[in-house]
């Protein structure tokens, strides 16, 4: 039993959203589908921290939701901005129920245990402070953020944050989020969003105690990469 993760897997497989016109994204559904099934078996789990499918609904996300389902293992996923799907959680847990999509979990103020971690983490949001509506909306998720940390230490697991905003880029810090992760003393932190140029920016590496790595599927070569 493995932990794996993986972010932006941008799927339109009943939209027209082809994401072949981006550098790198050539066959990546093909390229998607057979690594996971090289590496990632049924016993184990896969975070997916957001930007997951293109349809606008939920049933224009039929078809995406179909094919992670189908793929090996357990699947947690939280919430991209280009999720323009998701729901309230009655209505997202009530999709899967009734599409039988029995291997998706939903992470949403809450966590899941694997052994000894706890999967943790919320979408984040933009380090824009100065803009009222943004400064609103960034408080939201380090609240949720918070409150699915304090939900795995409450079982005595050790939290592993996961996020589809980066924290930190190039030499912006975003302190909203990084006071939490400071906070409940996190030690690993996983996050998307970044594509094509935006990779050379990224913080791959230690900082402040915490290893913060890229998981978007381009910079990982749509292949899940393996956390414990």
């Amino acid at each position: 039993m493995a932990l794996f993760a993986i972010a932006d897997l941008h799927l339109s497989l009943s939209v027209n959203k082809p994401m072949d016109i981006f550098s790198g994204w050539d066959n990546h559904v093909e390229r998607l589908s057979e690594n996971w099934t090289k590496i990632v078996s049924d016993e184990d789990t896969v975070v997916i921290p957001g930007d997951i499918s293109w349809g606008i609904d939920l049933n224009e996300a039929k078809a995406d939701f179909n094919f992670i389902n189908d793929l090996k293992g357990t699947k947690i996923i939280l919430k991209g901005n280009h999720d323009y799907w998701w729901s309230t959680m009655s209505k997202l847990n009530s999709f899967l129920k009734e599409n039988r999509f029995d291997t998706i979990k939903i992470l949403h103020n809450n966590h899941y245990r694997y052994e000894g971690y706890g999967i943790c983490g919320t979408r984040g949001w933009i380090n824009e402070t100065d803009i009222p509506a943004d400064a609103k909306v960034l408080a939201r998720e380090a609240g949720r953020l918070e409150t699915s940390i304090k939900s795995a230490l409450a079982e005595d697991l050790e939290p592993i944050v996961f996020l589809h905003y980066p924290p930190i880029y190039g030499d912006e810090y975003n302190y909203d989020i990084l006071d939490v992760m400071y906070k409940y003393n996190i030690k690993k932190c996983y996050y998307g969003h970044l594509h094509g140029k935006a990779h050379k920016y990224a913080i791959c590496g230690e900082r402040d105690g915490i290893d913060f790595r890229l998981i978007s599927g381009d910079f990982v070569q749509f292949c899940p990469i393996r956390i414990a």
